[in-house]
């Protein structure tokens, strides 16, 4: 889970929405330093609590625990580029959701990695795209909307941080249209760290009856062409014998 180019587009009239541009409070989360690592750490989940460790540049990693249902509520409304104010020992830290484990069985989170960030240092992390609106040419053309990507990379201060960038697909009125990188309306707080022609949505032209005939008549023929291929080696196998 961790984070851890077409060019030339054609200009379009775009309104792309940043939720929380400035973060101004962080969601509060209780933690508790804990002894049991390894496979004693079974315990803590047994006890609906997650085993976790925080970190951060220059900053010795340390052991902790979380209740699971009070980190699911704040998941929910975090995610991985929102701050989360961790309450440790009294000692109230800034941090960002850096990982998550879950169990592949029952999907439950198993072990979660805390980023312990520096207010005055920039940090690098994804932030979620939300399409919204619908695209008239998916309505009325009947073509197919491409999301290239749902989160988009970022370098800020941990105060900067967007929670989400909205972005209205109802522009896309043609399959002519896209919705790049350059769009995007951020703070002067916020780079961006994808190229600015890089798409992020468009909508692509149904497929004709007549290409999708072609494109299983060529599909045939390259089959048919690999059995034939292997049919020539078998027989030259069967001569070298």
């Amino acid at each position: 889970m961790q984070r851890h180019l077409l060019q030339g587009t054609p200009m379009i009239l775009l309104h792309i929405k940043c939720s929380n541009d400035k973060m101004t409070n962080a969601i509060a989360l209780k933690a508790t330093i804990r002894t049991e690592i390894g496979k004693k750490a079974d315990k803590l989940r047994k006890q609906d609590l997650i085993p976790a460790v925080m970190y951060g540049n220059k900053i010795a990693a340390e052991n902790i625990s979380v209740n699971y249902n009070e980190f699911k509520k704040v998941y929910s409304k975090a995610g991985e580029s929102a701050l989360v104010q961790l309450e440790v020992e009294g000692k109230k830290l800034n941090v960002l959701i850096h990982d998550i484990q879950l169990a592949p069985m029952s999907g439950k989170v198993t072990h979660i990695d805390f980023f312990q960030v520096n207010m005055k240092e920039e940090v690098e992390t994804e932030i979620p795209l939300e399409f919204v609106g619908e695209a008239p040419a998916v309505k009325a053309l009947g073509g197919v909307l491409i999301k290239n990507m749902d989160e988009i990379s970022v370098k800020c201060l941990p105060s900067d941080l967007p929670e989400k960038y909205e972005i209205d697909i109802s522009v896309l009125a043609t399959f002519d249209d896209v919705i790049a990188v350059k769009d995007l309306k951020i703070s002067d707080k916020v780079e961006i760290l994808l190229d600015g022609e890089t798409v992020i949505a468009l909508v692509s032209a149904p497929r004709s009856e007549e290409s999708l005939s072609e494109l299983d008549t060529k599909v045939e023929e390259d089959v048919s062409k690999v059995a034939g291929v292997v049919k020539e080696e078998v027989a030259t196998e069967e001569k070298k014998k």
